[in-house]
Order: structure tokens, then C-alpha cells, then sequence
């Protein structure tokens, strides 16, 4: 069963959010709807996977999600670090247009959010695991209660086996048992709960695995002690991951609701370099052959596993090439599900269902860019949140238990966000990267520029710049007038109407 397209003329900037200036999906109806449910894992590399190729982790459900429904093997996170990847799922656009520039940075409340607007339209809304996009606590304005989910059992950042999790912004309290299966029994009564209501539910599972320091039931850390004491711990967390994620496959099956229920799952950024690791257990480190690690603009920094599974729709497997992003998630399902944004706003993100339709598309009409911002000159301007308070994390991580402890931009224990004066910083300086299908530019501090063929060059072996000089200044420009469009948002000029 496919899902037809409908093609209607829109507004440039909704054309600009879906990609395909479509309207399209099922029935707008509670009945045919179909249940939404986003799962994240945390820092797990693209070669972390079986179905990727890793000689000995094990991830069974993953591999058969990745052989029966859509395996995306070119999908990109929209940063090469946690929260803004998170914001870019949540609202369809770059998290430099609100300011949540890396870890810790803030969304801002006047964000329009997934979540908003699948509520308003009739869904149940639960989130379970890692938020980080804002304090969790009840009175923040970017609480996922705030940002629109009925219900949440979340964490401020990442966790580990018996975890410290907050419901609906109260007191945080321990859950017993490993950490991925705890947050999916949350889903799961949540889910169960909806069935009996009589509503379509949306779901966001974001996990707190891999991401370091790596804990795991005994059981499945001697799968993997063989190769060594650390990494054994992380292939751990994964393979306790993908089981959580087919115990909540199985509810979906139970409840009679797997069919109708489409499931998209990444990872939120690129591999890390993990220097805890001995030379040994790097031999069993693997994440293909990209280049780089978390926190870069390389295919290893951005390039994570992706697969989407609907079996109402995707009846059989498919495995595409075609370029997606963290982003598209926003503008997909409302494309699917017919909502219009109720305002118009610059999006990133783009309508990826011709790939879930099983349509032979190859070229992305529209590039691909991530920007690491040099946020540390925003410290001196006024905080978009004025009451601190409300930025207090009230969960701790297992190697932050120090509520005094501080990072290079304040108190680690706070989520920050300021306030960006509305005049253009030209030239634009961090690291940006512009991907345009076969092509990637890679600029370092308004100064450096290399371009790649990912085509031939999948490493980024081999700089081209010189020899297309042409293709260069093309995707420069296209990338100076993209970061324009950016530093306008981030100076709030989009939520003025």
C-alpha cells in the first residue's frame, strides 16, 4: 500500500518546508490515522549496527527493521552533537535559528514543535528518556510539557542503568532496572493507555545509549568481553537498546496496532572518539570508512543509521541512497497526516515521502547544511529566558553529581540561551558544511574551503576544491545566503508575526 501524492500549489515557505509543494496522506481521521513514534539512540555511529556491518555487535531487531522496511544509508543528523540534532527533529529546522547551538544550549519556547502540532490535532503525545533540549522541570517554558506532550518520564540529558527520571516535571525519582528498558515500559503503558482512549498516539523514545560511561546488565556485557573491558560495556548498552525496541514492537503487536504504527529511528550524532579505548578494542570500533567522529562535519561526525518501518505502507524492503536529514522528520509526518504549520517560518527540513513511497527519486531538490556556531561571543548578551531558575536541571547524569559544576559557558548544571542583536555578522565564522547530493563543501572559519565527492569519495579522502572551482563558489554562495536566512532567525525575526 502506498500513500498517494496529491500535488496543490503553497506558500513559498511552506514549499520550502515540505520539499514537494504536496498535501498529501490518509485520512484525516482519528480511526486511520497512523500512531507516530520517534526513536533516538545516543551517539551510536552508523557501523554500529549488524546490518551495517559490524563484526560482532549484535542488534537483531535493528536488522530486521533495516531488512524489511526503509533502510535510509544516507541519512545525516542536522549537528554533529546531541541537542541540536534533537531541536532539528522536533521542529524541522536548524537549531542555530533558536539558538541551541550545542549541548546544553536551549531551544526557545516560541519554537513551533512537533509535538504542538500533532496534539492539537487530536493525537496523544508522550515522551520517554533524554530530552536536553531544555529543563525538564515543571514551569519551564521548554519542558516537553510545555512543548507539547501530554505526558513525559524524561530525563534533562543522558542516563545509564537505574535511572534518575522526572514525570511531567516533578520530583525526579529512580526507576529500577537497565535504562533502555525502563524508558520503553514507560511507552508502553502510555501507548496502551491511548488504545483504550480511542486515540492515535505519537511517541518519542530517546535513549540514553551508547553514550558514555558505559554501564550493562551482566548478561549482556558477557557478550562481548572477549574484546575488551570498556567497549564491552558500550556494545552492551546497544544490544540492550535494540532489544527495548523489540519489546515495544511487540506491545505495538499486542495492542493490534504494528501495522498502523510507523516507527523512524537515528541516532543523534556521529560516532565518538572514545579515547577510553584500548588499541585492542579499537580493532572492534567500526563505522565503515567515514572519516571523522562526533563533533565533526565529516561523514563520521554526521552520518548516522536510519531506518523507518510502516508495514502498512512499506510492504517491502527498501534501501535508499537518498540523502535525509534529522530535519525532514517534521515536515514528513505533517505531510502524511495533511497539517499545515499555522505560521510561516524558514524550514530545513524537507517531505521525505516519495522515499518511504518507494518512489525511485535520487536527487534532493534541496542542500543539506549544518553549522557549528562559535556561540561562546553570545555569552555577553541578554538570556532569552530571564528566570534562570527555570534552566535548572533537576536530573543527574552518572558523571555529573555536582550540582556546582562548571563548563566553559557557566554552570553545567543550567541550559543557556541568549538573545542575538538583529544585525548580520558577516563574515561567518565556525565550521559549516553544505551537502548538495553528490557534493559536499566543508568551510572552516570563513577561511578554509574543501570540497568532497561523496560519490567516489566516500571517505573524504580527496579534496576537489581546486579543480571545480566552478561547483565551489556556486555551493559557497549558496551557503553564505542559507547562513544569512539562519542569522535572521537567530535574532528572532521569525516569531515577530
Amino acid at each position: 500500500m502506498r500513500v498517494p501524492l496529491t500535488i496543490v500549489k503553497k506558500s513559498i515557505f511552506i514549499i520550502g518546508f515540505l520539499g514537494l509543494s504536496s498535501c498529501v496522506g490518509q485520512t484525516a481521521t482519528k480511526k486511520n490515522n497512523p500512531n507516530i513514534v520517534l526513536i533516538m539512540s545516543d551517539d551510536q555511529g552508523w557501523g554500529e549496527t549488524g546490518y551495517n556491518g559490524h563484526p560482532v555487535l549484535k542488534t537483531p531487531i535493528l536488522d530486521e527493521m533495516a531488512r524489511t522496511g526503509l533502510n535510509m544509508s544516507r541519512f545525516y543528523a542536522a549537528s554533529p552533537v546531541c541537542t541540536p540534532t534533537r531541536v532539528s527533529c522536533m521542529t524541522g529546522r536548524h537549531a542555530n535559528r533558536s539558538g541551541a547551538f550545542s549541548w546544553n544550549w536551549s531551544t526557545r519556547p516560541e519554537e513551533i514543535t512537533i509535538s504542538q502540532l500533532l496534539k492539537n490535532f487530536g493525537y496523544s503525545t508522550g515522551h520517554f528518556g533524554k530530552w536536553h533540549i531544555g529543563a525538564i522541570k515543571e514551569g519551564s517554558p521548554v519542558s516537553p510539557k510545555a512543548l507539547g506532550f501530554d505526558e513525559n518520564v524524561s530525563h534533562d540529558n543522558f542516563f545509564e542503568m537505574n535511572p534518575l527520571l522526572s514525570k511531567n516535571g516533578g520530583e525526579p525519582q529512580v526507576y529500577e532496572g537497565e535504562g533502555s528498558e525502563v524508558i520503553v515500559a514507560e511507552a508502553m503503558k502510555f501507548i496502551e493507555q491511548s488504545k483504550k482512549d480511542g486515540k492515535p498516539f505519537f511517541v518519542v523514545i530517546w535513549f540514553g545509549s551508547p553514550h558514555a560511561p558505559y554501564s550493562g546488565t551482566e548478561e549482556d556485557v558477557k557478550l562481548y568481553e572477549q574484546y575488551g573491558n570498556t567497549i564491552s560495556r558500550r556494545f552492551a548498552e546497544i544490544t540492550a537498546m535494540d532489544r527495548a525496541i523489540g519489546q515495544f514492537r511487540d506491545k505495538l503487536t499486542q495492542l493490534g496496532e504494528r501495522s498502523n504504527t510507523l516507527i523512524w529511528f537515528n541516532s543523534d550524532n556521529g560516532i565518538p572518539k572514545s579515547t577510553e579505548f584500548t588499541q585492542k578494542e579499537r580493532e572492534y570500533y567500526y563505522n565503515g570508512s567515514f572519516r571523522g567522529y562526533k563533533g565533526d562535519l565529516t561523514e563520521g561526525g554526521l552520518r548516522v543509521p536510519a531506518i523507518i518501518e510502516w508495514p502498512a505502507v512499506i510492504d517491502s524492503p527498501i534501501e535508499s541512497n537518498y540523502p535525509c536529514v534529522t530535519s525532514d522528520i517534521l515536515p514528513t509526518i505533517l505531510e502524511i497526516l495533511k497539517i499545515d504549520v499555522p505560521v510561516e517560518r524558514p524550514m530545513d527540513g524537507i517531505s521525505i515521502l516519495p522515499v518511504i513511497n518507494g518512489e525511485k527519486i535520487t536527487v534532493r531538490n534541496k542542500p543539506i547544511g549544518s553549522w557549528v556556531y562559535p556561540f561562546k561571543n553570545e555569552l555577553i548578551n541578554e538570556p532569552w529566558i530571564k528566570n534562570s531558575a527555570l534552566n535548572n536541571m533537576i536530573t543527574f547524569t552518572a558523571n555529573n553529581k555536582d550540582p556546582e559544576a562548571k563548563n566553559e559557558f557557566g554552570n553545567k548544571r543550567n541550559f543557556v540561551n541568549y538573545k542575538h542583536p538583529e544585525v548580520l555578522k558577516e563574515p561567518f565564522f565556525g565550521r559549516a558544511t553544505w551537502i548538495d547530493n553528490n557534493y559536499k563543501l566543508i568551510v572552516y572559519n570563513n577561511r578554509k574551503r574543501e570540497l568532497y565527492n561523496l560519490r567516489t569519495d566516500i571517505g573524504e579522502v580527496y579534496d576537489i576544491s581546486k579543480a571545480n572551482n566552478n561547483i565551489l563558489e556556486r555551493m559557497s554562495q549558496e551557503l553564505k545566503e542559507w547562513q544569512v536566512s539562519v542569522e535572521n532567525s537567530l535574532a528572532g525575526k521569525d516569531y515577530k508575526n
